[in-house]
């Protein structure tokens, strides 16, 4: 009976501790970031910025692993560019670079075992946290403004919203082996942000001669982008919807890694059962 019993739980463990592969992994990515949000709610692909960073993880055994990243990813959009017609008219856009710090677990679907011929690639899935430092900028009459220090949705001087945030994180991905020692990873990564100001725009127009008061002209004119025509006014009145405050702010990343596994393959001790 004790035999059976320990032939059993050996079965039913092997798949993950068998030929368990323990280790560190470094290496770095390169790829594109998309921001979703009051600027992007249609979900447009067609203002990518470039991302890239830096990864460690440690694997503890052909399944499972953490990771921890260091990003930046660089952010934009233009209602330019929206084929919507309010965002048309409202005429806001901004940039921002975003540095990130992203822990993550990941499962890989498969068994991957660095030098092996048959257990080299595997699609794998990621989950965690981004906490992330964001500026949101934009370019007026040929220079560049910090929109947080303008206070464009009337924020009072010193209760502007904070520049650290953070998000979920879920993704995955494919590796494969080149070789025993590097294998490349192809990553896509979505993070629903805790804050609706990546953008900049989240509530309401302000109350523009509060916002002069506080801010200056420069505020009041990028408060409030829209054109006035022959045929309509300026959008921007003071109180009506500028963002939807209750849908957050999002942005994901698409990239391919690089990285190099410093451990090595390492079999589990097998005593024989007594019997």
């Amino acid at each position: 009976m004790h035999f059976k019993y320990s032939y059993f739980l050996l079965i039913l463990v092997l798949p993950f501790i068998g030929n368990a592969q323990k280790g560190f992994e470094a290496g770095i990515w390169a790829g594109s970031a998309n921001y979703f949000g009051d600027l992007n709610n249609l979900y447009r692909l067609n203002e990518p910025g470039l991302a890239g960073g830096i990864m460690g993880r440690y694997n503890y055994n052909t399944r499972i692993s953490t990771k921890m990243q260091l990003n930046y990813l660089r952010l934009r959009a233009h209602d330019s560019k929206s084929n919507n017609a309010f965002d048309l008219r409202r005429n806001l856009s901004f940039f921002s670079n975003v540095i990130e710090i992203a822990p993550s677990m990941e499962f890989n679907f498969f068994s991957l075992k660095h030098g092996s011929k048959d257990e080299n690639l595997t699609p794998y899935l990621m989950g965690g946290i981004s906490v992330f430092y964001f500026s949101p900028k934009t370019d007026f009459q040929g220079k560049t403004y910090s929109l947080r220090n303008l206070g464009t949705e009337g924020q009072i001087p010193g209760q502007e919203y904070n520049e650290i945030s953070t998000a979920w994180l879920v993704g995955g991905g494919v590796k494969f082996d080149l070789n025993a020692a590097w294998s490349i990873n192809v990553e896509l990564a979505y993070r629903k942000a805790k804050t609706d100001y990546l953008d900049d725009v989240s509530g309401f127009y302000p109350d523009y001669i509060e916002l002069q008061n506080n801010r200056g002209d420069v505020a009041v004119q990028l408060a409030d982008r829209s054109e006035a025509t022959t045929d309509y006014p300026k959008i921007g009145l003071s109180g009506t919807q500028r963002g939807d405050s209750k849908d957050k702010d999002a942005f994901v990343s698409l990239g391919i890694n690089l990285v190099y596994y410093f451990g090595k393959l390492r079999c589990p001790d097998l005593s024989t059962p007594k019997y």
